[in-house]
């Protein structure tokens, strides 16, 4: 498959999460599972169990396929969960999720990084490949604060010499931090908003 039909393809998919997003969460609104936090819990069913590990699935899948912006799937996490339990479903999944695509970018190298980044994003950090000592740096710093496309660089990681021992523990201890303010800025964002629209 050429890495342009194969980009088509992920576009596409990504296009198509988005709007089911958008409208699951006008379909959502109108139920008023935003405005009753027991209503929202129970969107994920009944069971401790099986809610989690249904929410853990879906946050590998959106870093791996971007299905949903993680962002938003983060903050659904910590409001349905709660700030606790919804912070370490996050990290679970978003770690599982970072760790294989690290290793597929690994094993299928530029062709599959660029069907599943665009060119721009590609040449915009292929530059910091040059240097592994300084990538690691670069690459633990842009892990811990949420400035940088995350997803794009771990698939990049990959086609550098970093161990895949050290890649793990780089995203085990930069990851909490991004998790966590992206979902208090959207959750409470969002609030701010609900509260201007009325």
């Amino acid at each position: 498959m050429s890495i342009a039909l194969s980009r088509k393809i992920i576009n596409t998919i990504s296009v198509i999460g988005i709007l089911v997003s958008i409208a699951l969460t006008i379909y959502f609104i109108n139920l008023g599972v935003f405005k009753d936090i027991n209503a929202l819990r129970g969107l994920v069913g009944d069971s401790i169990i099986l809610g989690p590990i249904i929410f853990i699935l879906l946050q590998i899948l959106q870093v791996v396929i971007p299905i949903i912006p993680g962002g938003i799937s983060s903050a659904a996490g910590v409001l349905i969960f709660g700030p606790f339990a919804g912070f370490v479903y996050n990290y679970v999944g978003i770690c599982i999720g970072s760790i294989i695509i690290f290793l597929l970018g690994r094993r299928y190298g530029k062709p599959f990084i660029l069907s599943m980044i665009s060119d721009k994003t590609y040449n915009k950090y292929i530059g910091w490949l040059d240097n592994q000592s300084r990538f690691e740096k670069l690459f633990a710093l842009a892990i811990f604060l949420p400035v940088a496309p995350d997803d794009a660089l771990c698939l990049m990681a990959g086609l550098t010499n970093i161990s895949v021992k050290k890649y793990v523990w780089i995203i085990l201890l930069a990851k909490p931090l991004s998790i966590f303010l992206y979902s208090m800025a959207l959750i409470y964002g969002g609030s701010f908003l609900t509260g201007l629209l009325g």
